[in-house]
C-alpha cells in the first residue's frame, strides 16, 4: 500500500484530471438511467398477482386503468370530453354510459349496478384504460395530458395518478436534499474542522464519487425513485468519515514530517485505508444484506449504496488527497482553532460511572424492545402523499361520491359458463365491503341482450383464455378489511377455478405486507450475521462480536421503537431498512473505539484507563462523524413532501444521534464490565488474578 500511496501523491494532477473528465460519462449515465416510481412492481415476478398483471398486458392489452370522477357536467359535455381523452396517447378505451347506449337513452335503462357504477348526483364516474403498465413512461404521460384536458371539477385516480404525482414531487424535491445535506454539512464540518475550507474539498470528493455512483446505475436499467431520492444523501453520510480520517492522519503525519508534505500525504493514505477498509466492509455488509429481500427494491437499494461506499473510499483515497495537495495553500489560509472542545473529564466520569450506566442499559432494553415490537406501518401508498395532490384528492372524491375506495380484478377461465359465472358473481357481491361487481354478465340485464354489448366492450373484459370482473371496494388498500375481503374472494374463485386469479394494486399490496414481513426479518439476521463475523475477524475476539452488536441493536431498538410511544405510523419500507443502515453506518462508531480500547489493554493499561483513553481519543471523531451524518439527513427529513423519503431520513437521523449516544455510554460500560471475558476471548490478549484497579493485569503476548 506504501507504494501505491506514493504513487496517488505523485501523480495528483493527473488523478486530478481524470476524475473531473470521469464526470462528462457519469452525467451522460446518470441522465440515461430510468426512475421507476412504482414500488410494486418491485415484487416477486412468480407470485400469483404479479403474474396476473402480466397476462393484463398480454391478452388483455393493458396493465394500468384509473377512474376518472366528473362532477356537475352535462351530458353533452361529459360525452365529449370523454372523446377527448380517447384521442390522448396510450389511452386505449374509456368506458362509459355511452360506451354502452347512446346518450339519447335514459340511464335508467342500464342493470342497476351498472348505473350505480357510473353515477351518483352530479358526479358521473369513466373507467380509463392505458395500453400499457400503471408505471410507464406513456402512462404517466397520458395521465398529465388527461389533467390539461380536464378542469378542476374533474378528477382522476388510481395507482398511475399516483405514481405520477409521486415523480413530479420527487424530481422537484431530489435535488433540494441533496442542497440541503450539503449545506447543513458543510456548517457542521466547518465548526468542528480545523479549517473553513476543507469541508468544501471533502464535499467535492464526494461528489465526484456520488455522480460516478449515479452515472453507473445505468448498467442496472433503472432505478427505484426511494433510491434516486436518498442514494447521495445516504452516500454522502456514511462515506464522509473516510474523508475526516484523511484529513486527521494527515495533520498527524505533518507533525512527524513537517517539511515533506508529499511524504505526509502517503502515509496519510497508507494509514487512512489500513483503518476504513474494516468500517467499510461492515458498511458494505450491511447495504449487501438488502439484497436478500424478495421484495427487490431492497437489492436495488442495496446494489447502488454499496457501490457508493466503493466509489466514496477510491475516491477519499485518490480523488481528496490529490485536491489537499494541490489547494495546500489556499486550505492553509483558511485554517482556525476549532470550536469542538477535546474532552477529558467526560470520559472520566463515564468510566467512574459504569455500574450506573449498565443499569440504565437493562433499564431501558425492555421499554424499547416493546416499542421496536409494536411500531405501527402503513403499506397504502397514497398515504406517503401531501393530501393536496391530484391523486390524492381524486381517491377521496372516489370514496365520497362513490363509496369506492379501491377496485381490483379477477381472472378467470375464458370457458366457464354462465350459470357458475353468475354463481361465482353472487357469491362475491354478499362477501362484506364489497360495492360491485361488473363483468360480462353484469352488463346483460333483462333489457340488454348480449348481442348489444359492442365489441370493444367485449375486448375489455373477455380474452381468449380469460374473463375479467372487476370488483369495487369500500375498503382502503392496506386496510385488514380489504385483505380479508381478498382472502374471502379469492376462496370463492378457486373453488369455481382453481387457476383464477386475484389481481390488482390491492392484491398486491396484500402480497407486499405477507412478503416484507418475512423480509424484515430475513434482512436482520443476515446483516447481524454479516457485521458479526467482520468484526470477530477484524477484532479477532470471540466475544467483542456479541457486545458491539449488542449495543448497536439497543441503539437500533431505541430509534425503532420511539414511534411506538409516540403513536407516529411510519411507512413499511423504514421499518425494513433503517436497522440495516443503522447498524452498517453506525457500527463505525463502535469499532474505532473498540480498537483503540484494544490497544490500550495489550499495552499494559488496566480497563479503567483502557476505558478512559479509547473515550478520550475517540469522543470527537464519533460525535462528527455522528453528527456529519446526522446534518446530512435531518434536513431531508424536514422539508420531503414525500414520507416514504422523510420517514426514512428522520429515522437515519434520529438513528446517528441515538447510537452516537448509546455508544459513548453503553459501550464503555460493557468494557467494564465484561473486561475478564473480553481478555480470555481476544487474540493477543490473558489476564492474571492480581488485583489492579479492582480488575485484572493484562499481559501482553509478544508473540
Amino acid at each position: 500500500m506504501d507504494r501505491l500511496s506514493r504513487l496517488i501523491v505523485k501523480l495528483r494532477f493527473p488523478i486530478f484530471i481524470i476524475s473531473l473528465a470521469l464526470l462528462i460519462p457519469a452525467f451522460f449515465g446518470y441522465v440515461g438511467t430510468r426512475i421507476n416510481y412504482d414500488i410494486l412492481t418491485y415484487l416477486p415476478e412468480d407470485i400469483e398477482t404479479m403474474k396476473g398483471q402480466d397476462i393484463l398486458v398480454d391478452q388483455f392489452g393493458t396493465g394500468a386503468f384509473s377512474m376518472f370522477i366528473v362532477e356537475g357536467m352535462e351530458t353533452k359535455d361529459v360525452a365529449e370530453l370523454k372523446a377527448q381523452i380517447e384521442e390522448v396517447p396510450h389511452v386505449e378505451k374509456v368506458v362509459w354510459y355511452d360506451s354502452f347506449m347512446d346518450i339519447s337513452v335514459p340511464m335508467e335503462l342500464l342493470p342497476t349496478d351498472l348505473y350505480d357504477a357510473f353515477n351518483n348526483g352530479d358526479a358521473t364516474l369513466m373507467f380509463l384504460i392505458f395500453d400499457d403498465t400503471t408505471s410507464a413512461d406513456g402512462t404517466m404521460d397520458a395521465i398529465e395530458q388527461i389533467r390539461s384536458i380536464a378542469n378542476e371539477k374533474c378528477f382522476l385516480s388510481g395507482m398511475s395518478a399516483i405514481v405520477t404525482d409521486t415523480k413530479n414531487m420527487a424530481e422537484k424535491e431530489t435535488p433540494i436534499y441533496v442542497g440541503i445535506a450539503v449545506l447543513l454539512a458543510t456548517i457542521v464540518l466547518s465548526l468542528t474542522m480545523d479549517s473553513f475550507l476543507i469541508p468544501i474539498f471533502f464535499l467535492l470528493s464526494i461528489g465526484i464519487a456520488i455522480l460516478y455512483n449515479l452515472g453507473t446505475n445505468i448498467f442496472l436499467g433503472e432505478i427505484s425513485f426511494i433510491t434516486q431520492s436518498l442514494s447521495a444523501v445516504l452516500q454522502l453520510g456514511v462515506t464522509l468519515d473516510y474523508s475526516i480520517f484523511l484529513w486527521h492522519s494527515y495533520q498527524e503525519a505533518l507533525e512527524k514530517t513537517p517539511d515533506d508534505k508529499k511524504e505526509a500525504m502517503a502515509q496519510a493514505i497508507s494509514a487512512t485505508f489500513q483503518s476504513v477498509i474494516g468500517s467499510s466492509i461492515t458498511t458494505i455488509a450491511g447495504f449487501v444484506a438488502l439484497c436478500f429481500m424478495s421484495f427487490r427494491i431492497g437489492l436495488d437499494l442495496g446494489v447502488v449504496m454499496a457501490k457508493g461506499v466503493v466509489f466514496g473510499v477510491i475516491g477519499c483515497i485518490t480523488i481528496l488527497p490529490s485536491m489537499i495537495l494541490i489547494f495546500d495553500n489556499v486550505i492553509e489560509k483558511t485554517k482556525h482553532k476549532p470550536l469542538m472542545p477535546e474532552f477529558d473529564k467526560i470520559p472520566k466520569w463515564i468510566a467512574n460511572h459504569y455500574g450506573i450506566l449498565g443499569i440504565l442499559f437493562l433499564v431501558l432494553l425492555v421499554p424499547a424492545i416493546w416499542g421496536y415490537n409494536h411500531t405501527s406501518v402503513y403499506y397504502d401508498l397514497a398515504e406517503t402523499l401531501p393530501d393536496s395532490l391530484p391523486s390524492v384528492q381524486a381517491n377521496h372524491e372516489l370514496d365520497e361520491n362513490f363509496d369506492m375506495n379501491n377496485a381490483y380484478m379477477i381472472l378467470v377461465d375464458s370457458e366457464m359458463d354462465s350459470a357458475n359465472m353468475n354463481s361465482m358473481i353472487n357469491e362475491i357481491k354478499a362477501v362484506d365491503g364489497v360495492d360491485s361487481v361488473l363483468g360480462l354478465e353484469a352488463l346483460i340485464g333483462p333489457y340488454m341482450p348480449k348481442e348489444m354489448i359492442p365489441d370493444d366492450i367485449k375486448e375489455i373484459l373477455e380474452s381468449e383464455d380469460y374473463k375479467m370482473i372487476m370488483i369495487a371496494s369500500e375498503y382502503k388498500t392496506a386496510s385488514d378489511e380489504i385483505n380479508a375481503q381478498i382472502e374471502n374472494v379469492n376462496s370463492i374463485v378457486k373453488s369455481y377455478d382453481s387457476n383464477a386469479m386475484v389481481v390488482g394494486e390491492a392484491p398486491c399490496t396484500k402480497d407486499l405486507i405477507t412478503i416484507t414481513d418475512k423480509d424484515f426479518q430475513v434482512v436482520s439476521w443476515v446483516s447481524i450475521l454479516a457485521v458479526f463475523f467482520i468484526i470477530a475477524f477484524v477484532l479477532k475476539s470471540a466475544s467483542l462480536p456479541f457486545i458491539l452488536v449488542a449495543v448497536i441493536e439497543f441503539a437500533i431498538f431505541i430509534n425503532m421503537g420511539i414511534p411506538a410511544y409516540t403513536g407516529t405510523v411510519i411507512p413499511f419500507i423504514s421499518s425494513v431498512v433503517i436497522g440495516t443502515i443503522q447498524l452498517g453506518s453506525t457500527v463505525d462508531y463502535a469499532i474505532l473505539m473498540t480498537t483503540r480500547y484494544c490497544k490500550e489493554r495489550k499495552e499494559g493499561h488496566s480497563k479503567k484507563e483502557s476505558t478512559t483513553i479509547a473515550l478520550q481519543t475517540s469522543m470527537k471523531s464519533v460525535i462528527v462523524s455522528a453528527l456529519s451524518f446526522f446534518s446530512a439527513t435531518f434536513g431531508v427529513g424536514l422539508i420531503s413532501s414525500i414520507d416514504m423519503i422523510g420517514s426514512l431520513c428522520n429515522l437515519m437521523a434520529r438513528g446517528a444521534l441515538i447510537s452516537m449516544t448509546v455508544v459513548l455510554l453503553v459501550l464503555p460500560a460493557m468494557y467494564m464490565i465484561f473486561d475478564p471475558i473480553i481478555c480470555k476471548t481476544t487474540a493477543g490478549m490473558t489476564v492474571s488474578e492480581n488485583e489492579h484497579e479492582g480488575g485484572f493485569i493484562l499481559k501482553h503476548h509478544a508473540a
